[in-house]
């Protein structure tokens, strides 16, 4: 397997971690009534918007990933089926999973402006990488 898709593989186990951090006090937050149903939002409202704020950033650090997986996995899958992986898209690949690890505390615990910077080094990598794959 590339280096690419050892990260991307730690990267989607990284996201199952996230969703664990999120979930568990979200639910113990709304209880069963609440986390059980259908979520009908006329029914019980926005549930992002009743549970506490570190769970509240927890659940936008997961929604934040989702997003950002998207590019990086198009990234790594045309990397690897195009036989392009280098040392560059390498490194490339292992610092959008440090940057995506480093986020989840940067965000839950709102360090600010480092969660940014953190975020823009994922994705500054992300893009090296999609171009690396074009020459």
């Amino acid at each position: 397997m590339t280096p690419e898709l050892t990260a991307l593989t730690l990267a989607a186990l990284l996201q199952v971690v996230q969703f664990t951090l999120m979930a568990v006090p979200a639910n113990l937050e709304l209880g069963p009534g609440k986390t059980l149903g259908p979520r009908d939002p006329e029914r019980v409202g926005d549930l992002r918007a009743q549970v506490s704020v570190r769970t509240g950033r927890l659940y936008r650090a997961l929604d934040n990933h989702f997003e950002g997986l998207i590019l990086f996995g198009i990234a790594c899958g045309v990397i690897a089926i195009s036989g392009q992986s280098t040392p560059v898209t390498a490194a490339c690949a292992w610092i959008y999973l440090i940057a995506r690890v480093l986020y989840v505390p940067a965000y839950a615990f709102g360090w600010t402006p480092w969660r940014s910077y953190i975020w823009a080094a994922g994705f500054l990598a992300t893009v090296i990488m999609l171009f690396a794959a074009l020459v």
